[in-house]
């Protein structure tokens, strides 16, 4: 049974495969030279030139024994939802962060093969991504104790449009040499998933190098991106404006976007300043600012100039191994690696400082989802509540409280 302990000592093992289903992640972790053509932008004198707050940060819990590590973190509402590299799904009541139930019923579910790779929440609707090519959803039913339970809602693609689609030779595209399948279909690993602003429209990226948007009312598949990347892909944003990023181990962030009176997303603009394969993307909240973090052991910080084109102004570093996730919540920026660490970053006018380094990770830092915590917060200090997950199969939970000096 998985434990909560008040505690930041993290287990001694460490999981160094991706479970045992499908194929190895595609080079997540091997980390390669960083970026040196990208200026910094936590150099000292950059660092002298604004005024940012200081941070105190501490581990106030960790969830420790279970047996696979953690792939896939959400935050809804009052629950945090985990995904599991064996493809268990957990409901973990936030305010005492333990099981709902110690039994494990109702609040635990398992599907498919291999990790989840991914988990959105639109309304009481749970989606989640998996390695064996699915997209699954869930019904997350509450009862008069305010205890939650998963009801496993569909499979996607639904039977009936595989069932459609298979009777039309026009739509079946080719996946490989000598196999063809149904355009609705992902056939490898679902990476990633995220929700148009309006939560009308469910995107999904998968290592078979497709982008697909799907209808979140009835889960049809309205389109398909073939070849959207040259290698797999890896992660996915949403912007407010409509724009729509790719990142892949083609070491490419695209930009896709529908227009006005278009019934199909085309690309834009393809942002080619990695020297790796790009593990993650994350958006500021006005979509003003995107940050990529790859192998190259750099976050990358991307801003609109006056085009609306995405042009890369320097690069985050510190990390010495890949970075694996990101996070951004208010003004602050987490990045998550393979270096065991977590950095919380903030910005002023294209500066940024390190506000610090969260240590106890025994593994890879796999991911990572950040709020902010509203119990305790002041008008001279703000309060966040960080959830890291690494392959040494813990979870832990850290107090950020940063202060500007007055």
């Amino acid at each position: 049974m998985v434990q909560y302990h008040q505690t930041c000592n993290s287990s001694n093992n460490l999981l160094s495969h991706h479970g045992s289903f499908g194929q190895e992640e595609p080079t997540s972790l091997q980390t390669q030279p960083s970026l040196r053509s990208i200026p910094s932008l936590t150099s000292e004198l950059q660092l002298q030139q604004h005024q940012f707050p200081t941070a105190h940060h501490q581990c106030i819990a960790t969830l420790t024994g279970q047996s696979s590590y953690t792939s896939s973190l959400f935050l809804a509402g009052k629950f945090l939802l985990t995904g599991s590299s064996d493809k268990e799904i957990r409901l973990w009541r936030r305010n005492d962060l333990k099981p709902l139930n110690k039994k494990l019923t109702g609040n635990v579910v398992t599907a498919g093969q291999g990790a989840v790779k991914s988990l959105v929440v639109s309304a009481d609707k749970l989606f989640s991504a998996h390695q064996d090519h699915k997209i699954r959803v869930w019904k997350i039913d509450s009862d008069k104790a305010e205890k939650k339970k998963l009801t496993h809602l569909a499979t996607l693609p639904k039977l009936s449009d595989r069932v459609l689609n298979c009777l039309n030779p026009k739509n079946h595209v080719q996946v490989r040499r000598h196999k063809k399948c149904i355009w609705v279909q992902h056939v490898d690993t679902v990476s990633a998933l995220a929700l148009s602003t309006d939560e009308s429209h469910l995107y999904s990226v998968s290592w078979d190098r497709t982008l697909k948007i799907w209808r979140t009312t009835d889960f049809k598949c309205l389109e398909s991106v073939a070849n959207a990347h040259d290698d797999a892909i890896n992660a996915v944003a949403l912007s407010t404006h409509g724009h729509v990023y790719t990142g892949s181990a083609d070491k490419k962030i695209k930009v896709w976007r529908k227009g006005l009176g278009q019934k199909k997303h085309s690309l834009v603009a393809t942002l080619e300043r990695h020297k790796s394969g790009v593990n993650a993307l994350a958006l500021s909240a006005d979509g003003s600012v995107l940050y990529s973090g790859a192998c190259d052991r750099s976050v990358l910080v991307w801003e609109k100039d006056d085009g609306s084109w995405m042009l890369a102004v320097g690069a985050l570093k510190g990390h010495t191994k890949s970075i694996l996730c990101l996070a951004v919540v208010s003004n602050l920026v987490c990045s998550g690696s393979a270096d065991k660490t977590v950095r919380i970053w903030t910005g002023v006018e294209r500066s940024y400082s390190c506000l610090a380094v969260l240590e106890g990770h025994t593994g890879p830092v796999k991911c990572l989802t950040m709020a902010k915590d509203h119990s305790n917060t002041s008008d001279a200090a703000s309060s966040f509540l960080l959830y890291s997950s690494s392959l040494d199969c813990d979870t832990k939970i850290w107090q950020i409280l940063t202060v500007y000096s007055v």
